[in-house]
């Protein structure tokens, strides 16, 4: 297990990370088949991870343990060379790309921070990392072939629960499962019309001297960035809605688009810099909003499919087949949680309106029409139906059988990996430097 641990931590940190300047240190520390170690390499890992946590208690100790997560990697990618896998350049820069929004997002879009914090150009920070994130795709298309097919029966699970004391299970939150039947109130065209009209009004305004900024603040129905002037900051190709960001890549430094259209809404887009493949925009977002008339149709819509529900007695999955506009309906109404895709919500998962609702409500009950903003940014009104709520408890393989499930699936993914690494070392020419003979390796590497 602490070899699991160690290696996932090398994961996240070469997916966090940035990759700092290594010293010209020369000399190779490890071998592992065709692929070398270099001693300037552990060091930048070193560098990394003293960046990182700040402080390092006991050099030697972090040495080792990256060390041998570095060897672990590049038997990954050794065997990777040998099935001769290929990663795209494309998925690649999706990867590279994605990693350089999030370091901007981090702060606050702020490029010469970042330049300024690690002493490189922005290329030379992408050119660093690009190798890490190419690295970093063979070892996990090299783990999904090994592991992949791996599936878990009924009783491995009890096997695995029965190994684990009650006392040392963890404490899981109160959960809920809960589903809906959505009505969405039409938009008129002449609604529609008025949006691009008010839009394209600002545009010229703009055009005529006033500030984007300012209009942005009074107008935009975006909340994230209106306070902000509408700006977003530095955003990377791939990160924004397609349309968006074809007229964003477009634009010449304040320049200002056309009316564009997403699933959002109605924007027009003001390109402020361009620093390469980064660009910094702001824009004014409007969403068309069904009339007052509409929404009141589709309250009283809710109100009588709720009343014909528990009239006929309709199973969720039934009245969602009959009645539902969301995208739940093929789902038998089930709301799924974006961040571990099952039915299950905790508190922390669920917007505060929801959970206000939700927590009101008994297992099967409806609750009255209550409106929403769907993961379309389109204005919504909806039942909720509460299925299920299970109060924080120790876990159980009772009540919490599919968590259970999902760490004994993981722990034999593990055990399968572990002897996959054992029988490759048998095999694979690997020496390490005598200099780490005193490193207490998880795994017996060959050390000459």
């Amino acid at each position: 297990m602490k070899r699991f641990l160690s290696v996932l931590c090398l994961v996240i940190c070469a997916a966090t990370c940035f990759p700092q300047r290594g010293a010209n240190i020369d000399g190779i520390v490890a071998v592992i088949g065709k692929t070398i170690i270099m001693r300037s390499d552990l060091e930048k890992h070193f560098k990394d991870y003293a960046a990182q946590y700040r402080t390092v208690e006991d050099p030697d100790e972090v040495y080792c343990t990256l060390l041998e997560n570095m060897v672990y990697n590049k038997l990954m990618v050794n065997q990777a060379e040998l099935d001769s896998i290929e990663i795209s350049d494309e998925e690649v820069d999706y990867r590279l790309n994605s990693r350089i929004s999030y370091f901007l997002q981090q702060t606050g879009g702020d490029i010469k921070y970042i330049e300024n914090y690690f002493n490189k150009s922005m290329n030379e920070i992408k050119k660093d990392m690009r190798e890490m994130m190419y690295e970093q795709a063979l070892i996990e298309q090299v783990q999904s072939g090994l592991t992949g097919s791996i599936t878990i029966t009924p009783s491995e699970v009890n096997q695995f629960a029965s190994k684990i004391s009650p006392d040392s299970m963890p404490l899981v939150s109160t959960s809920y499962q809960f589903g809906e039947i959505v009505k969405i109130p039409p938009v008129s065209d002449e609604e529609v019309k008025d949006v691009r009209d008010r839009l394209t009004s600002y545009r010229e305004r703009v055009l005529r001297g006033e500030k984007f900024g300012a209009l942005a603040r009074l107008y935009s129905d975006d909340p994230g960035s209106a306070s902000k002037g509408g700006d977003l900051g530095f955003v990377e190709r791939g990160t924004l809605y397609p349309e968006f960001e074809a007229a964003a890549f477009n634009l010449k430094s304040g320049e200002i688009s056309q009316v564009v259209k997403t699933k959002a809404g109605y924007h027009i887009i003001q390109l402020i810099e361009r620093r390469g493949e980064s660009i910094r925009v702001a824009h004014i977002l409007i969403q068309p909003k069904p009339s007052t008339d509409e929404q009141v149709k589709a309250i009283t819509y809710l109100d009588s499919v709720k009343n014909i529900i528990l009239k006929e007695n309709l199973t969720l999955e039934a009245a969602a087949k009959r009645f539902s506009e969301g995208s739940t309906k093929m789902n038998g109404g089930m709301v799924v949680n974006p961040y571990n895709s099952s039915h299950t919500f905790d508190r922390q998962s669920m917007d505060d309106a929801t959970f206000a609702t939700i927590n009101k409500l008994i297992p099967g009950e409806y609750s009255e029409c209550v409106p929403f903003v769907n993961d379309d940014g389109v204005m919504a009104y909806r039942l909720l139906y509460l299925k299920e709520r299970v109060s924080e408890h120790k876990a159980n393989i009772v009540e919490d059988y599919d968590l259970i499930k999902n760490a004994a699936l993981e722990q034999k993914k593990f055990e399968a990996m572990e002897k996959w690494v054992l029988d490759k070392v048998k095999v694979t020419n690997i020496k390490i430097s005598e200099q780490y003979r005193y490193c207490p390796f998880v795994t017996k590497w060959q050390i000459p």
